[in-house]
C-alpha cells in the first residue's frame, strides 16, 4: 500500500482509510478467519459498556430489501472482559483498535474512557452516543446537541488519544449536533450510526423484531450517510470524518470521500463478505489511481466548482510537445 492512501482522524495516522464499522466485526477473532486485521486502517470495536449485557431479546435481526434491520441492545461482556481478553488479542495481531464505547450517562462515559487511559493498544475512541440517556427519560444522547456534548467533553477530559463522535441521522440539523461535539473536544466525526426503521411480518401480522423498531443499515442508508458527510464537511472543513453506510464497493467509498471523509467503515456487507475491508481497499485505490488522484486529493472534491484539478495531480506520461523544461 502506497502513501497516497495514509490518512489522519486527529492525532492518529493511519496508512489507509479502510476501517470496519462499530458492531459488525465481532471481537476481531471472527473477521480474521478470512482477512488479515492489521492490513486495514484499523479496527472498530463492538460498543463496549461498563457491565456485561445480554442484548435484547430475539428476534433482533431482520433482512429488508435494501438493508438490514437490528435491534441487539448492544451486548457484550463489558469493560472488565474486553481489557482482559479482547484488546490483548487485537494487539498482538498487530491491529489498529478504535474502542467504541457506550454509556447509559454521562458519567459512565467518562469512567469508560477513564479505564482506558493508558492502556496499550487503544489507538482511539469512538463515542456511540446512540445510548439512551437514562437521566433524560431515555432520549438518546444523540438527538440533543448539548447532551452529546457533555459525553463528549466527559470522555474527552478522561482520555489521551484521539476521541470520535458517532452520530445519528434521525436529527432535524446534524451540523449543529457536530459543531457542539467539536467544541466540545471531539478530533473527528464518525457519520453515521443507523437509522430507526422498522418491519412488520406479514405472516404473523406483528412487528418483525421483538424490540419492534431497529437500526437501518446497509445500501438503504448510504445516500442519507452521504448528505450527512457532505453537509459537515461543508461546515467543518478541517475535521476528519468516516462515513459509514452501505459501503460495498470501493466506488461506494470513493463517493464518502469526495463527499468529505477522510477515511470509511464497512458494516453491513461484512457479514455476507467478511473479507470485503481488503477488497473494498483495492477498488479504493484502483479508483483514485484511474482519476490520478491521491487520498487526500479527494477529500471533499465533491465541493470544488465544476473543473476544479488539485494542484498535487500530475499527468503520468508528457502531453504531446511538453518537454520537462516547460513543466509548472
Amino acid at each position: 500500500m502506497s502513501d497516497r492512501m495514509r490518512t489522519r482522524l486527529g492525532d492518529l495516522e493511519l496508512p489507509n482509510p479502510i476501517l470496519t464499522a462499530s458492531g459488525c466485526g465481532g471481537t476481531g477473532r471472527e473477521l480474521a478467519q478470512f482477512t488479515d486485521l492489521s492490513r486495514l486502517g484499523a479496527f472498530v470495536t463492538t460498543s463496549v459498556m461498563a457491565q456485561p449485557r445480554a442484548g435484547r431479546p430475539t428476534p433482533r435481526m431482520v433482512e429488508t430489501p435494501a438493508g438490514l434491520l437490528t435491534a441487539m441492545g448492544l451486548p457484550g461482556p463489558g469493560i472488565d472482559t474486553f481489557l482482559e481478553r479482547d484488546l490483548p488479542w487485537l494487539t498482538e495481531q498487530g491491529v489498529r483498535t478504535i474502542v467504541s464505547l457506550a454509556g447509559n450517562t454521562v458519567e459512565e462515559f467518562g469512567e469508560l474512557a477513564r479505564r482506558l487511559r493508558g492502556v496499550p493498544g487503544v489507538a482511539a475512541i469512538e463515542v456511540n452516543v446512540a445510548c439512551p440517556n437514562v437521566e433524560d427519560r431515555g432520549r438518546m444522547f444523540a438527538w440533543h446537541p448539548r447532551a452529546s456534548a457533555a459525553v463528549v467533553r466527559a470522555v474527552r477530559a478522561n482520555s489521551r488519544v484521539p476521541v470520535i463522535a458517532k452520530l445519528a441521522p434521525d436529527v432535524t440539523d446534524i451540523v449543529t449536533i457536530a459543531l457542539a461535539c467539536v467544541d466540545a473536544g471531539a478530533d473527528a466525526l464518525t457519520l453515521i450510526n443507523t437509522m430507526v426503521g422498522m418491519a412488520i411480518d406479514t405472516d404473523t401480522l406483528r412487528p418483525a423484531l421483538a424490540g419492534v423498531s431497529g437500526g437501518l443499515s446497509g445500501p438503504a442508508v448510504r445516500p442519507v450517510a452521504v448528505r450527512c458527510v457532505y453537509q459537515v464537511h461543508a461546515a467543518l472543513p478541517t475535521t476528519p470524518i468516516i462515513g459509514v453506510g452501505g459501503v460495498a464497493t470501493g466506488l461506494d467509498a470513493l463517493e464518502f470521500v469526495l463527499a468529505g471523509a477522510s477515511a470509511v467503515a464497512v458494516g453491513t456487507t461484512l457479514f455476507h463478505d467478511p473479507s470485503a475491508g481488503t477488497r473494498i481497499l483495492r477498488e479504493l485505490e484502483d479508483a483514485l489511481a484511474a482519476r490520478r488522484l491521491t487520498l487526500a486529493d479527494a477529500v471533499g472534491l465533491a465541493h470544488k466548482p465544476a473543473g476544479y484539478v488539485p494542484p498535487q495531480v500530475r499527468p503520468e506520461e508528457p502531453v504531446p510537445g511538453e518537454t520537462k523544461e516547460n513543466l509548472p
